[in-house]
């Protein structure tokens, strides 16, 4: 369960070794636009001895590497494949080539460790107007792809145009987004809110990104984890009426019905697979029926 995911510097000691701290489900080692080139070396060493001698209890490790236009890429996959991250996230991923070419080395990787083929997953980070046009070609481009990510400020610089909190300018790229990442069968992730004090904000955006159909939302400051958090799991009204439908279905099977209704509505496919999908959430947060 992917939630909420937190960026952290890959230049930053304090916070990495701090990260599994502050809430988030996983958390996002960064190599690219955290540090600069100077710091590369510097920083992906850092990375991989916190990967190999920290124990993150159960918070997912991802990594965000240099973009495979750079000298820097391979480099990162060879340092921090070894110790197994859940996903390595390729920013300005913009066509199904790209994700295939980091899907090639990593799994050359694999072979040289002796690592079962796909054993690290890859988020291709969807941050131009190619990459938007490319995103089911890209999402179905290898089984390695896991999930799409969202990423609005290199978007809107890519599109020319200013970068809002109210998020008009990025509506087409998130619905985009959403249907291709279904359409393929992956997760999708929705763009951080960058304005860190604004506590009212991150909340409007998560809930609209809920609403637009993102399986989690990414972030850069440990203010926004408990807010993202909240949006994106089941609240206990909701899991007591999933629990409710599955209930009707049984009833309905063991009298021989086809359709049984719930307060006056129908139960249909869609509100027993969204009934599922609630349950599967509620027991991996360890939450149970109310009475």
């Amino acid at each position: 369960m992917r939630r909420s995911m937190l960026f952290l510097p890959g230049n930053n000691p304090n916070m990495l070794i701090n990260g599994n701290c502050l809430g988030s489900d996983a958390i996002i080692f960064d190599l690219e636009d955290a540090v600069s080139p100077a710091e590369k070396d510097a920083a992906r060493i850092l990375v991989r001895n916190t990967m190999r001698y920290m124990d993150f209890r159960g918070c997912e490790i991802i990594v965000r590497i240099n973009s495979i236009d750079t000298a820097y890429w391979q480099k990162d996959i060879d340092e921090i494949m070894p110790y197994k991250p859940g996903l390595v996230l390729l920013p300005k991923t913009g066509s199904a080539a790209d994700a295939l070419e980091a899907d090639r080395y990593m799994t050359e990787v694999e072979q040289k460790l002796g690592l079962p083929q796909n054993t690290v997953g890859l988020m291709p980070l969807i941050e131009t107007a190619m990459g938007v046009e490319n995103a089911f070609a890209i999402a179905s481009s290898t089984k390695r792809v896991k999930a799409l990510f969202l990423g609005a400020e290199d978007l809107t610089a890519d599109l020319q145009c200013k970068r809002t909190k109210e998020g008009r300018e990025i509506e087409y790229a998130r619905t985009r987004l959403v249907v291709a990442a279904r359409a393929a069968g992956v997760d999708v992730y929705d763009t951080p809110f960058t304005d860190v004090n604004d506590d009212e904000g991150i909340v409007t955006d998560a809930q609209l990104a809920k609403a637009l159909g993102f399986t989690g939302k990414a972030s850069i400051s440990p203010r926004h984890v408990e807010v993202i958090n909240a949006v994106f799991s089941p609240t206990q009204k909701e899991v007591d009426y999933a629990y409710e439908v599955m209930d009707a279905i049984e009833l309905a099977k063991s009298q021989g019905k086809g359709a049984i209704a719930l307060h006056g509505k129908m139960i249909d496919a869609p509100i027993v697979t969204r009934a599922q999908q609630t349950i599967a959430m509620a027991q991996a947060l360890g939450m149970e029926r109310g009475v």
